[in-house]
């Protein structure tokens, strides 16, 4: 069991990796020549808590019956993305004041509530995440033409737009692995209705 979870976590760390350098690509893509690398943007911002988050979701598929506590917590994990930005400095600033930096929260919270509405329990709360998690990946598909200056009929526009609409599915699909073992486990402890 001890072996299964850190493979899976291990696994869970490199995807988590490749999909935060998949995104910090996007970025880089919308911001044009004004996007810089930088090792406390990028390393810490960015690719830090992908692999955090990968390997919280990635581990989270072999958690027991007793760690629900511990899979509430995954299933939180891809916040890990907002508090890390918001820690860099002048960025908590800019968001109140000009509202730049807003997707470090829109798409951490795009995650969850696809996720839930992948796997979740409750019906009407997995329609309201499916809702709010579809509006979130519109909004992200048109900031290429809005924001980078690129038409969707573009080679160029339409492959931006299907990088960031597929990392945000990616996402969803990982982030609800824990709302799945959730489920799992307490469909696991209801009885049978008997004959």
């Amino acid at each position: 069991m001890a072996r299964s979870w850190w493979a899976r976590a291990i696994v869970g760390a490199v995807c988590g990796l490749a999909w935060a350098c998949a995104l910090r690509a996007y970025m880089a893509l919308l911001a044009g020549s004004e996007s810089q690398f930088n090792w406390p943007g990028t390393f810490f911002g960015i690719l830090l808590p992908g692999v955090l988050v990968g390997a919280a979701l990635g581990s989270a598929s072999s958690l027991s019956r007793d760690r629900r506590a511990i899979l509430r917590w995954t299933a939180a994990s891809p916040l890990l993305f907002a508090v890390f930005t918001l820690l860099l400095p002048g960025v908590f600033v800019a968001l109140v004041t000009t509202g730049i930096g807003g997707g470090a929260i829109a798409v951490p919270l795009a995650g969850i509530l696809g996720g839930y509405a992948f796997a979740g329990r409750r019906t009407w709360l997995r329609v309201v995440g499916a809702v709010v998690a579809v509006g979130v990946l519109a909004g992200l598909v048109w900031t290429v033409p809005f924001i980078a200056g690129l038409p969707l009929a573009t080679p160029h526009g339409a492959w931006a737009a299907l990088l960031i609409a597929s990392l945000l599915v990616v996402e969803m699909l990982a982030a609800s692995i824990p709302f799945a073992r959730l489920r799992a486990l307490s469909s696991a402890e209801t009885p049978v209705a008997t004959r």
